[in-house]
């Protein structure tokens, strides 16, 4: 599970230190590195490893083959993707049109969101913040534990 808000440097060449931690949930999956894309919902990017990856074909597998939505997802999600690996020292190469879409020049924050993370602009993701835990604190009570599963299930 991907937990926890980090801040760190992006050099010269666009490398960007993954935490460590964020590194070792994706370690047993396909290759040594996270998927990364930028997101259709803001100025940020959005990624994780092999098994979010897996859930989302699984979702949009499950939509009718002709959905204009479906094909959306696809694109927005599958199209943009790129899986990059982590050099000897942890760190990823950021594409520049990715680096671009998300405001990184000289640090990035990781935001750890469970399944899946962000990577914001550190001053664009400080301000979000403020808003967002206003939101979750006026809409905490939509939170709710799943139904029991059934004896046997």
């Amino acid at each position: 599970m991907f937990l926890s808000t980090t801040t760190n440097g992006i050099d010269a060449k666009g490398r960007l230190s993954v935490p460590a931690d964020f590194r070792a949930i994706v370690r047993n999956g396909p290759f040594d590195g996270i998927y990364v894309w930028p997101s259709f919902d803001g100025d940020y990017l959005e990624g994780g490893g092999q098994s979010l990856m897996d859930r989302y074909l699984q979702m949009i597998e499950s939509m009718d083959p002709y959905d204009d939505a479906r094909v959306a997802l696809e694109r927005a999600i599958f199209g943009s993707a790129r899986p990059l690996s982590f050099d000897a020292n942890g760190r990823i190469t950021l594409p520049k049109p990715f680096a671009e879409h998300a405001g990184l020049s000289d640090k990035a924050t990781f935001v750890g969101l469970g399944a899946r993370f962000e990577i914001w602009n550190p001053d664009v993701y400080a301000a979000h913040e403020v808003e967002a835990r206003k939101f979750a604190r006026e809409n905490k009570r939509a939170m709710k534990l799943p139904p029991p599963r059934p004896v046997g299930a």
